[in-house]
């Protein structure tokens, strides 16, 4: 996806045929916002569109996501949801000079997604045409938000220093070497009669050093 800059939308610089083709044609586009400030976006946008009344214009705002499974310490589960795509949220909606106008002056908004134009004749940076999602690549990200198996997530990775809380190595320190979520095990390299050996261990069994 191409950043954006500051600049307005302006629809005289499209062509006829582009800007006839359209006018008044409700379309999904990818808007850039700050890291982590998705859903503050989203809330933002939807007060904005109520308070500009154009909700016939700006019709949908949407954050992709799929569904996990986050593994608690104790090796409870949590059921909880992963961004397709983080940084960005999706906006269905007519491409006018007002509607442009609400997204991009919304908090936390960075800009629309698009094609990059350059002023003629400068080298600086020209403002970004937002370009639409294409109906594949919009079928495509929501099929897979829909169909995707629940992604397991857990605390740990490969290299994180654990020591063993229970079990025949209690207070033993070792190092992750592998993760298995959906045993909820791992395994790790603790040092026993001084070489290291791989021990597999329960979630629960464990804790990450800092």
């Amino acid at each position: 996806m191409t950043s954006a800059t500051d600049e307005p939308y302006n629809s005289s610089l499209h062509s006829e045929e582009t800007a006839e083709t359209a006018r008044n044609e409700v379309r999904w586009y990818a808007v850039q916002v700050a890291s982590g400030c998705e859903k503050r976006v989203k809330t933002n946008l939807e007060q904005r569109i109520q308070t500009f009344d154009v909700s016939e214009k700006i019709v949908q705002v949407e954050i992709p996501h799929t569904p996990a499974v986050k593994i608690r310490k104790d090796g409870s589960r949590q059921q909880t949801e992963e961004k397709v795509f983080p940084g960005y949220v999706l906006v269905r909606m007519v491409m006018e000079d007002d509607t442009w106008q609400v997204v991009r002056n919304t908090s936390h908004v960075i800009n629309f997604v698009g094609a990059e134009q350059k002023r003629g004749g400068s080298k600086s940076r020209g403002h970004v045409k937002p370009v639409p999602l294409g109906p594949s690549e919009v079928e495509r990200i929501f099929k897979q938000t829909s169909e995707q198996e629940p992604i397991v997530k857990i605390d740990m990775a490969t290299g994180d220093k654990i020591v063993v809380l229970s079990g025949p190595f209690k207070d033993f320190e070792g190092e992750v070497i592998e993760v298995s979520p959906e045993r909820n095990k791992l395994k790790a390299l603790l040092s026993i009669f001084g070489r290291d050996t791989p021990v597999e261990l329960e979630f629960n069994q464990v804790e990450k050093q800092s």
